[in-house]
């Protein structure tokens, strides 16, 4: 897991607080599981339209669930592809918190072929997880925080699992999970970087 910085003096209390909560509330109802399975079989058939409706239903339902406004979600066909001369970077997904858009990438950069559902659904909840740092937490960033990312694992694990609730991540429905993940500097996203 790779973390953001610490901010200078002016932003400090916001990470803080940010990497302090590490739990999120999480619907009771099985609604979220149902979602994401119509998610994976849409990317299954590798029908697009249908892989855009259901990510907006999916952030609809999230976006209910916490009482916030619901942001855009776009699907995009191949991730961006940065090549340097000793690295490579894929954008997976990204947030613009200005137009409240999600942006996610159903096709792997090089070959051209239907990411997994596993890493597509983590990164819509990774970018999810940045709308909720700014409309529900009230940052003025988003930061990629150990509470952040812990965060962000406990949605992929409720929507993908019953509920999430895993005896050794859970208690309750209040929910904790490690997590993981390698981001880069730029635009508020997921990226992996590695060399060629």
């Amino acid at each position: 897991m790779l973390t953001d910085p610490p901010p200078r003096k002016a932003n400090i209390a916001g990470f803080v607080e940010s990497d302090r909560i590490k739990t999120l509330d999480l619907p009771h109802e099985r609604s979220l599981l149902t979602i994401t399975k119509s998610i994976e079989s849409a990317m299954k058939a590798e029908r697009s339209t249908d892989v855009r409706r259901t990510c907006a239903a999916f952030v609809a339902a999230t976006s209910g669930f916490y009482r916030i406004p619901a942001c855009g979600v776009r699907v995009l066909a191949a991730r961006p592809l940065r090549v340097r001369e000793r690295w490579t970077t894929e954008l997976f997904g990204d947030y613009t918190p200005e137009t409240m858009l999600i942006r996610v990438w159903m096709r792997t950069a090089v070959r051209k072929e239907i990411t997994s559902f596993g890493t597509f659904l983590s990164t819509l909840c990774h970018e999810f997880c940045h709308h909720l740092d700014y409309q529900k937490f009230g940052f003025h960033d988003s930061w990629h925080t150990r509470g952040f990312y812990e965060r962000t694992a406990a949605l992929y694990h409720h929507a993908t699992t019953r509920g999430g609730r895993r005896q050794s991540d859970c208690s309750g429905w209040r929910c904790r999970a490690a997590a993981g993940a390698s981001t880069g500097p730029g635009p508020i996203g997921v990226r992996e970087s590695g060399t060629p």
